[in-house]
């Protein structure tokens, strides 16, 4: 069995994040010597994606710059996460801008994206401000239904509640799925209800 390497993709605008927190907690409990990459969007900036879809062959050039090495982190990894705050509900524009891109990645002659991708696994992590987890339910369903495009597995959305920043620690029952979350055989949705919150719960 190939080794597993994971590129965590940090989305969030704002540096040491609530998000980034969760993910590195999550990442800590990965076996030794596994390989990760962590990029921050922000430092890697994508221009504007353009759709030429439907533009002659519908063929994208080789991406260059910050694009090149996105595309390529990509493609090398086995696992993909995308961290990325719950804002108005989805990914951040960091993350929507990068996943805009996939559509041209897989245009690129030679590049064999949409097959390479298809042996991946896809991971969210997210931070959100309400105890009504339900309201990640569209950032839940973007990533899910991207890797299924794809035909990859989708191994869940860790979810941790959290504002302002360094709250993330407080949330104690986050902090007990991260431990597990890349290595528990893939998480599965339930939804809790209790006089206080309705949750989705990922084990």
């Amino acid at each position: 069995m190939n080794q597993r390497s994971f590129l965590f993709l940090l989305a969030s605008t704002r540096r040491d994040g609530n998000t980034e927190a969760l993910a590195r907690h999550a990442a800590a409990s990965l076996p030794e010597g596994t390989p990760q990459r962590w990029l921050h969007l922000t430092d890697h900036p994508l221009p504007p994606f353009t759709d030429a879809r439907h533009d002659g062959e519908g063929v994208y050039p080789a991406p260059e710059g910050d694009a090149k090495l996105l595309m390529d982190a990509t493609l090398e990894a086995t696992d993909v996460v995308i961290a990325s705050p719950l804002y108005w509900y989805s990914v951040s524009a960091p993350a929507k801008l990068y996943l805009d891109h996939w559509s041209g990645w897989m245009r690129v002659p030679g590049t064999d994206f949409r097959a390479r991708m298809a042996a991946k696994t896809f991971w969210g992590v997210t931070a959100v401000s309400h105890e009504d987890y339900t309201r990640a339910e569209p950032l839940i369903g973007t990533l899910r239904l991207s890797a299924e495009y794809f035909g990859a597995r989708f191994g869940g959305v860790l979810l941790g509640l959290a504002n302002r920043p360094g709250t993330m620690l407080a949330d104690g029952d986050a902090l007990d799925r991260a431990r597990t979350f890349f290595t528990g055989g893939g998480p599965t949705y339930t939804r809790l209800a209790s006089p206080r919150r309705t949750q989705l719960r990922l084990g």
